[in-house]
């Protein structure tokens, strides 16, 4: 028994030791880092479901806690490589074979939106998205079927840091009064068409605010704003903006006093059946107005990209023209 009590207080005092040459070195603990970045986590799950516990459990071990060279001199906190569709900047370290190519960030904030924007866009992580964000286990072992790491124990350090930190509690939904005290301290949230406590997303972006129109969502331009600062502030692909538009690349931005961020819808809302074209109108401002791809209101009323359309026309908006 006096053996076994030595050996748990060498052990005690060796995590004793560990910890502190971490802090005194400049280094995170596991403590530090959750307390320092756990907010980007929160935001994360909130803009697109991934339970915050995940993410913060994947940041901590990919990363070392925000220790590794990666994460110190690259800003990415999440291991992720470069793959053949990554336009950003590019970092080679050594790890499952030599000189391998990672992706780098100028913030750490834009390592935790790829990761989730990363997990997002993949088909392989989709039925991720049919759990709940209370289920870190399903989480954790969806991750590692779908191919995240090589690690075959990957799942189980995850739950077990999850476990050990109790990152689940991060997982809880906000109250109203946190909604509240968020939007007058940070205002960092807006409200989705619908209202409600459920329906409040963060704007990790901060710059601009997300609003709804024909339940598509947009953004009002600002003084200053350019295609390229927009695509780049909502993580868009070049041409994207212009395509959820309706607009040629070389269009004025000054032009409009608000852009679609998403594609909009097939069809008009119900009670936007018709519109009546008035003097000086386009198709495409016409399209713009209701949120209804251009392409679809061209087919609805048998009419050919380019064709302009006189005042007094009645356009269909939701069926096609009999």
């Amino acid at each position: 028994m006096k053996r076994v009590a030595i050996y748990s207080l060498f052990f005690f005092l060796s995590f004793i030791s560990i910890n502190a040459n971490a802090s005194a070195s400049g280094k995170l603990t596991y403590e530090q880092y959750i307390k320092k970045y756990k907010d980007l986590a929160i935001k994360e799950m909130k803009r697109t479901g991934i339970p915050a516990s995940i993410t913060m459990a994947q940041a901590l071990l990919e990363s070392n806690a925000g220790n590794s060279t990666l994460a110190r001199k690259s800003n990415n906190h999440f291991g992720i490589k470069c793959h053949s569709d990554w336009k950003g900047k590019k970092v080679y370290y050594d790890d499952d074979r030599r000189h391998e190519c990672f992706r780098k960030y100028n913030k750490v904030y834009d390592s935790y939106i790829d990761h989730s924007n990363f997990l997002t866009s993949k088909s392989r992580y989709a039925k991720l998205f049919t759990l709940k964000t209370t289920d870190y286990k399903g989480w954790a072992h969806g991750l590692k079927n779908a191919g995240y790491a090589t690690d075959p124990r990957y799942a189980h350090r995850l739950i077990k840091i999850i476990e050990e930190y109790q990152l689940y509690k991060l997982d809880s939904k906000l109250s109203k009064k946190d909604i509240k005290k968020y939007e007058q301290e940070e205002g960092e949230y807006v409200r989705t068409s619908e209202g409600g406590v459920d329906d409040f997303v963060i704007n990790p972006y901060k710059t601009h605010e997300v609003k709804y129109n024909n339940n598509v969502k947009y953004i009002d331009v600002q003084d200053g704003d350019t295609f390229e600062s927009i695509s780049e502030e909502f993580d868009l692909r070049p041409w994207e903006i212009f395509r959820y538009n309706d607009i040629p690349e070389n269009a004025d931005i000054n032009d409009f006093k608000h852009l679609y961020i998403e594609p909009k819808r097939r069809k008009a809302h119900k009670s936007n059946g018709y519109h009546i074209v008035k003097e000086g109108e386009t198709l495409q401002r016409i399209s713009h107005k209701y949120g209804v791809k251009l392409r679809s209101l061209l087919k609805y009323n048998n009419l050919h990209k380019g064709e302009t359309v006189r005042p007094g026309t009645k356009l269909n908006l939701r069926h096609k023209k009999k």
